[in-house]
């Protein structure tokens, strides 16, 4: 029996247009998957959206649909794709010079990659010291800048007669920068673009254009971003929601699921040590060591989030958690991170778990692109607005509003992402009580 009455959702009708800042390996990747599973050539792995299942009632009801069955998604088939970068290379280009695909499944999606071609990207070289950009816009001022990009996003949405839009971040993790006084309201952050103000980053001139644009706009890097008062106040005053931030891909992936499980048995943690090597475009931007701090913080704030020392001070009181990132070109998107993790049990007694995952970041990232673009548009026609929060299924620093802190617990998590699906369409939430079962 449904719980409450469904929330009218607006039908996905039409065409959704996805924008990439940043069209290399993430954003290469995703769209050559996404071409791939729409000609039947591949299936949509990690993707939530595409082939995940939501239970509906009781267990003995037997009723788990696909999500994309049970809530009115867009389909596959509508999605079309622009993007800006530093470079002018068209999307195979990209995919070419990022070296995640093989030439196989570059080859079979070369008419189609090649025909999304960049606009010219908003870039300070100050925010991402390691790269040189040689296709960037010029203005007169940041302001300039926004409304060129505002421009653009008009633009794809005349030529390509686009019924809605969203936009997802997949360029570079940019210089650490902290809350300043120009992003303390909507009218001091507007003054600051038009005075060119150094604390806005070009991350920030994207975010502002698609909320002004009333297009959702969602974080795959830990920039600072849109969670500023400035621009959150720009996503309720448009109705927009927005969501972030940094893709939660390999090894905090890894951590948000071991650690709930350490946590649950109450054996304690003396210390986590982290390192990764990596080499692709990411990499060579984090060698930087203001933009390594910006994912540093990310990176950090999951585990202490989880394991909670103020409530377990005997267990996790001490816990010494150590993060390191080092570039290293050989080994190209193939991320690899290591993890020890000394945990001690009754009486004291010490052990030890190792980790070594070696993984893919671009094919770990791509499904999350997908599934985010899908679930922000699925938002908007919801009435969902400003943070939205159930998502930080997909994020290593969960946007929250102000006030409350983030859920890092991955099965929490998820918990939270499909009883909003269920809310969404009044069915009961699930609360795993079971008592039902033995009344």
């Amino acid at each position: 029996m449904p719980l409450t009455k469904p929330v009218e959702i607006k039908p996905a009708t039409g065409k959704l247009g996805i924008l990439t800042p940043g069209m290399g390996a993430v954003a290469t990747t995703f769209m050559a998957g996404v071409d791939a599973v729409r000609r039947g050539l591949s299936k949509p792995i990690g993707s939530l959206t595409q082939m995940g299942t939501v239970r509906l009632g009781k267990r003995t009801d037997n009723n788990s649909p696909l999500i994309k069955d049970f809530i009115p998604l867009a389909k596959l088939d509508d999605i079309v794709f622009a993007g800006w970068d530093l470079f002018p290379d068209d999307a195979y280009q990209a995919a070419s010079k990022a070296g995640v695909l093989t030439k196989e499944h570059l080859e079979q999606s070369k008419d189609f990659l090649s025909s999304i071609k960049p606009m010219p990207a908003v870039f300070e070289q100050s925010y991402v010291k390691r790269l040189i950009a040689t296709h960037k816009k010029q203005g007169k001022s940041k302001m300039d800048l926004a409304e060129q990009v505002i421009a653009d996003i008009e633009s794809f949405r005349k030529t390509q007669k686009l019924d809605r839009l969203v936009m997802v971040w997949c360029g570079s993790t940019e210089a650490y920068h902290e809350v300043a006084p120009v992003h303390a309201t909507l009218a001091s952050f507007e003054k600051g673009l038009v005075a060119s103000d150094p604390e806005i980053a070009p991350s920030q001139i994207y975010a502002y254009a698609a909320l002004k644009s009333r297009v959702p706009y969602a974080n795959g890097a830990p920039n600072l971003t849109v969670d500023t008062p400035a621009l959150l106040d720009l996503a309720k005053k448009n109705e927009v929601p927005v969501s972030g931030k940094d893709f939660k891909t390999g090894q905090t992936f890894m951590k948000t699921i071991i650690s709930p499980g350490l946590k649950a048995r109450l054996l304690g943690i003396n210390g986590w040590y982290s390192t990764n090597i990596l080499g692709n475009r990411d990499g060579e931007v984090l060698d930087d060591p203001e933009s390594y701090k910006t994912k540093e913080v990310s990176k950090l704030g999951a585990l202490e989030h989880i394991m909670q020392p103020k409530l377990y001070p005997d267990l996790y009181g001490k816990m010494h958690h150590v993060v390191r990132i080092n570039y290293y070109p050989p080994r190209g998107d193939n991320k690899e991170g290591w993890d020890n993790i000394d945990i001690f049990g009754w009486m004291g007694y010490p052990m030890q778990i190792k980790i070594n995952f070696l993984c893919r970041d671009s094919i770990l990232a791509a499904p999350i692109v997908l599934d985010l673009a899908l679930f922000m548009d699925l938002a908007q026609r919801s009435g969902l607005s400003s943070v939205q929060e159930w998502l930080s299924f997909y994020w290593k620093s969960p946007m929250t509003m102000p006030g409350l802190y983030p859920e890092h617990d991955t099965f929490i998590q998820l918990m939270k992402l499909k009883n909003t699906l269920r809310y969404l369409k009044g069915e009961e939430l699930i609360t795993h009580l079971g008592a039902e079962y033995y009344d």
